[in-house]
């Protein structure tokens, strides 16, 4: 079977190439670590068998990793120093996420294309005897090599949304053995139960454990205040006006944002893909970049600045920290990857939060709120 998925896969990337090249190109992904997504992982002093369990969590991206976060910190007090701990992640922006959070305490990897010999050199660097899949990402070359190789997988904060579980059920045919083999699946809701059964999970290895992002809320005002005022203090941030910091926003929604913002308030753009930063930059004339006044700069408070641009990765939060109002993106026009975005940050911090209609990847969250 891996044999026959490995030429499906090139001859999907063959047949798509001449876009996927177009699309590397335009979003400069190109510059990415090639090795790692083809299972070479770089050696590291920690790679050493010291006869400690090893357990690999996988999160694909930003989202995720910010969701095993307690996991993380639960799982290595309640083990002491007998836990050998690798997060595996898939995009550039998820692997300097999980760097920045937890290079000091657990082995940070790229996770491989489903290629089979991919999958074996990644499991034979990074040796784990469980691998917990974050929310999803069942792939099925991964999932059977780990089961030939005797190692249990499974799935925590397992979601599978209506529009996901519509998309998958049109394959469940080839599907169904890859979700059959899956040791566990601790999912968030009964929904996404009964659809990970449907897709071939056994009910008996299906456990309903809720969210974990309810684990990393603080409902607390003042969390990072030095972050967030040394952000205010670097952008020039006014803060006796009113600020609306938009968050994780998509194509489209800044012009709208920027359109509708009043003329006495400040507004703090926070694009939620890095590719799209220079051109959000360029719709309107003065605003005020991050990566322009780093960490440690002192940006004199201007009453005609208006609009600031947040193109960094991993201060989100700390934003969030500064606002009057968040609105969270990707939520108001809808279309191709407009699903929603996480919620729970800006009102863990207290913050009126407010999210557009557009929100199906985050339905059960909305709801509980």
């Amino acid at each position: 079977m891996g044999f026959g998925r490995d030429i499906a896969y090139a001859s999907a990337a063959a047949a798509l190439s001449p876009l996927l090249a177009w699309r590397l190109w335009r979003t400069g992904k190109w510059r990415t670590d090639w090795p790692g997504r083809f299972g070479r992982v770089r050696t590291d002093a920690r790679d050493a068998d010291d006869g400690r369990p090893t357990l690999l969590l996988h999160a694909v991206s930003v989202g995720e990793v910010n969701a095993i976060r307690g996991l993380v910190d639960q799982l290595l007090a309640s083990s002491g120093d007998n836990l050998r701990l690798v997060v595996s992640t898939t995009t550039d922006t998820g692997f300097a996420r999980a760097r920045a959070l937890f290079a000091d305490r657990a082995r940070v990897v790229r996770f491989p294309f489903d290629f089979t010999a991919a999958v074996h050199r990644f499991l034979d660097a990074v040796r784990p005897d469980l691998v917990a899949l974050v929310e999803l990402e069942v792939w099925p070359n991964f999932v059977e090599a780990c089961v030939k190789r005797g190692i249990p997988v499974g799935v925590v904060n397992g979601r599978l949304s209506a529009r996901s579980f519509k998309g998958y059920r049109r394959f469940r045919p080839f599907i169904a053995p890859t979700f059959d083999k899956l040791s566990f699946a601790a999912v968030q809701t009964q929904s996404y139960a009964e659809r990970f059964e449907a897709l071939g999970t056994p009910a008996d290895r299906i456990l309903i454990t809720d969210s974990m992002k309810w684990d990393n809320a603080r409902i607390e005002r003042k969390v990072n205040v030095r972050a967030a005022g040394e952000l205010a203090t670097a952008l020039g941030i006014d803060r006796n006006r009113p600020l609306i910091v938009a968050g994780s926003t998509g194509p489209g929604e800044e012009r709208l944002l920027i359109d509708a913002c009043p003329a006495e308030a400040q507004l703090l753009l926070v694009p939620r893909k890095p590719e799209r930063f220079d051109e959000v930059a360029r719709l309107e004339p003065g605003i005020v970049r991050r990566t322009g006044h780093p960490a440690g700069s002192v940006r004199p408070v201007d009453p005609a600045t208006r609009v600031f641009l947040l193109d960094t990765i991993g201060e989100l939060r700390s934003a969030y920290a500064l606002a009057d109002v968040a609105l969270v993106g990707r939520s108001f026009l809808g279309g191709a990857g407009m699903h929603g975005s996480d919620p729970l940050d800006p009102i863990s911090l207290g913050v009126a939060t407010l999210i557009g209609p557009h929100h199906d990847d985050f339905t059960d969250l909305v709801e509980a709120l």
